[in-house]
C-alpha cells in the first residue's frame, strides 16, 4: 500500500513538470524607449524552442480606458501578430496619463502568459535630444539655425556677450517648425555666446546644448572675409591686365601704321584709265621761234637755213 502511494505521488509530479514544460513562457525584459516623443515598446521572445516563428501581440490601456471603459484591453493595431521583437505606440499613447502595457508570445497552438511592462509608461517621461545648433555671424547680426529638433516642440535660445553674467542673457522662444532665429543690433567687434534647448509644454525640458561662441565684425564685415579679400584682388588683377593689354595693342597698331603706308596707284591702275596730273608731273615749258614765210620766198637763195 505504501509502495502504490509513493508511486502515484511520483506520477503526479512527473504530469506536473511536464504540464509545466509544455506551458509557454511569457516574454521577458520588457521595456519602453521613448526618445523626442516616438515610444517603441521592446521585449525579448521566450526562453523556449519554437518549430515556427514566434508570434507577438500588444495592448495597452489608459486612464479612459481604466475609469471610463470599465477596464478595458484595447489592441495596439500595428502590433498584432507580427514576428518582430519591437512595436512602435506613438500613436497609441495619446495623453500625458499613465498607460498600462503588456505583451505575450504564441508558438504554434500555444499562447503564453501576458507579461506586462512595469512600471506604467507617461509620455511625459519621454527623452527630449539636445538640438544640432549652427550659430553664424552676418554683419552685426547673429544666425542661429536648429536641425532635428521636435516639430511640436519649442526652442528656447540664451544669447550673451562675452564676459556678461548669466542673468544678463538675452532669451528667444523660437518654434521648432521655423529651425531659423536671427539676432540683431549686437555690439561691433564683440564676442557672442549662444545656446539652446528644447522645451515641450512647461516642465519638459532637454538638456542644453554647447556654447558657441562667434565674434561679430560689424556692418562692414562682409568686405573683410577672405573669399570677399579674394574676389576684389582678382578683380583689380583683371583691370590692370586690361589695361596692360590695351597700352600694348594701341603702340603695337602706330608701329604698324609707320611702317606700312599707303602708297598710290600707278596711272596704269587706276579705273578710268586716265592719268591725273599731280603738280610735280607738269612738264617744262619750251618756246621755239617760229617764223612763217610765204611759200614765193623758201625758194628764194638764203631762206633754206631757216626752214
Amino acid at each position: 500500500m505504501k509502495t502504490t502511494t509513493i508511486f502515484s505521488t511520483l506520477l503526479i509530479q512527473v504530469h506536473l513538470v511536464c504540464y509545466v514544460w509544455s506551458v509557454l513562457p511569457p516574454p521577458g525584459h520588457v521595456t519602453m524607449d521613448s526618445v523626442n516623443m516616438k515610444h517603441v515598446l521592446k521585449w525579448r521572445p521566450p526562453p523556449t524552442p519554437c518549430s515556427t516563428p514566434f508570434l507577438y501581440s500588444v495592448q495597452f490601456q489608459g486612464e479612459f480606458e481604466v475609469t471610463v471603459l470599465d477596464g478595458i484591453w484595447v489592441d495596439s493595431l500595428e502590433c498584432q501578430d507580427m514576428t518582430r521583437t519591437h512595436c512602435d505606440q506613438t500613436l497609441d499613447l495619446g495623453s500625458d496619463s499613465d498607460y498600462n502595457i503588456r505583451v505575450r508570445a504564441r508558438c504554434a497552438s500555444q499562447t503564453s502568459e501576458w507579461a506586462q511592462l512595469s512600471p506604467p509608461f507617461n509620455r511625459r517621461d519621454t527623452l527630449l535630444m539636445v538640438p544640432q545648433m549652427t550659430v553664424s555671424a552676418v554683419g552685426d547680426a547673429l544666425l542661429v539655425s536648429f536641425e532635428q529638433a521636435l516639430l511640436t516642440a519649442s526652442i528656447v535660445v540664451e544669447v550673451w556677450k562675452h564676459g556678461n553674467a548669466p542673468g544678463q542673457a538675452r532669451v528667444f522662444t523660437v518654434p521648432a517648425a521655423e529651425r531659423l532665429l536671427h539676432v540683431a543690433d549686437l555690439q561691433d567687434r564683440s564676442l557672442y555666446c549662444v545656446r539652446a534647448r528644447v522645451l515641450m509644454k512647461v516642465q519638459l525640458l532637454s538638456q542644453d546644448t554647447q556654447e558657441q561662441c562667434v565674434r561679430v565684425a560689424g556692418p562692414h564685415a562682409p568686405w573683410k572675409s577672405p573669399t570677399t579679400a579674394v574676389l576684389t584682388l582678382l578683380l583689380m588683377v583683371g583691370v590692370a591686365f586690361s589695361a596692360v593689354w590695351c597700352v600694348v595693342q594701341c603702340r603695337t597698331r602706330r608701329a604698324y601704321c609707320r611702317n606700312f603706308q599707303k602708297e598710290p596707284l600707278p596711272h596704269s591702275l587706276l579705273h578710268d584709265g586716265t592719268a591725273t596730273i599731280m603738280p610735280d608731273e607738269l612738264k617744262e615749258e619750251v618756246c621755239v621761234d617760229v617764223r612763217v614765210v610765204s611759200k614765193d620766198q623758201r625758194l628764194l637763195p638764203g631762206h633754206n637755213a631757216h626752214v
